[in-house]
């Protein structure tokens, strides 16, 4: 799509900007012209995928989807399938410096846990970044490894996007643990300009006509079940954010969409064979179908 073509011509501009940035003469021996100060390795404005972790000697591979962002207000963000990690995140020549991480406190499963374990160790004080090819290796003093590769963005339309946070304005907050596989939260965007999935209780779809980094969404038709209250809590924030038109980046397999009053959503990208429903769904329903008023 025109719209993932940009998304890529943004971030390979902003690897050039900052690639570019920080690179003046310096004094010393050697060379013509003499030495220069290392650029600021660029990791700013890339998705980044983490592979493993290595603390202590010890190998962790990191769950699927685990990533790891840089944005340019020099914070870093982490996240692997459970809790969201963030630290403060200076950048200077091959460097960076992390400030001391927070997290917010969710229960999670064994092998997520060990993950986000050993990445709050390693996102705390300096590290060494080396860049090779699309492969970046962050290395504490103490040896541990952050092992990562540079995702590609992918496709809006045809991917199936599992929706993981809400946002409010600046707050974001975790889709809840241990929906009913069938109501984790959900959105398919078709090439024809239409939208259709589950909203955290009730099956829909509708109009979403993309231009440029803008979708604006027509008023969705579903199922008009009840379910329990935390269902309906997400229900409500998902389509609040799918109202009218809203702003949308994506970052790798990152999808985030921000309607015109800061509600919004962040999603994954996922298999559309995650569930039996992907081709069916939002299309027909035995409860029959009506306007979300």
């Amino acid at each position: 799509m025109h719209t993932q073509r940009m998304a890529v011509s943004v971030s390979v501009l902003a690897l050039l900007t900052l690639a570019a940035c920080g690179t003046e003469s310096g004094s010393g021996s050697g060379g013509d012209g003499g030495d220069t100060v290392q650029s600021d390795v660029p990791v700013t404005g890339v998705a980044w995928s983490v592979d493993s972790l290595t603390v202590d000697g010890k190998k962790t591979e990191a769950p699927e989807g685990s990533r790891l962002e840089f944005d340019p207000k020099g914070r870093a963000k982490a996240g692997f399938g459970c809790n969201h990690i963030s630290a403060d995140a200076q950048v200077k020549g091959d460097r960076i410096t992390f400030g001391k991480p927070v997290s917010t406190q969710m229960a999670c499963d064994e092998a997520t846990e060990k993950a986000e374990k050993a990445a709050l160790a390693a996102m705390d004080g300096e590290v060494t970044a080396k860049l090779s090819g699309e492969k970046l290796t962050l290395t504490t003093e103490g040896g541990d490894i952050f092992a990562l590769s540079e995702e590609k963005p992918a496709a809006l339309a045809g991917t199936r996007w599992a929706v993981t946070t809400l946002l409010s304005g600046e707050t974001a907050t975790s889709v809840p643990a241990g929906l009913p596989k069938d109501r984790v939260p959900h959105l398919t965007f078709g090439e024809d300009g239409t939208v259709h999935g589950n909203s955290g209780c009730n099956s829909f779809h509708g109009k979403a006509e993309v231009k440029g980094s803008t979708i604006t969404f027509g008023p969705p038709a579903g199922t008009r079940k009840m379910c329990p209250e935390a269902e309906m809590e997400t229900e409500r924030a998902v389509l609040a954010a799918l109202d009218g038109p809203a702003t949308y980046t994506i970052k790798g397999s990152t999808l985030t969409v921000t309607s015109k009053d800061g509600k919004g959503i962040g999603a994954t990208a996922t298999p559309a064979t995650t569930d039996g429903t992907e081709s069916t769904e939002g299309t027909q329903s035995t409860e029959g179908t009506q306007e979300h008023g």
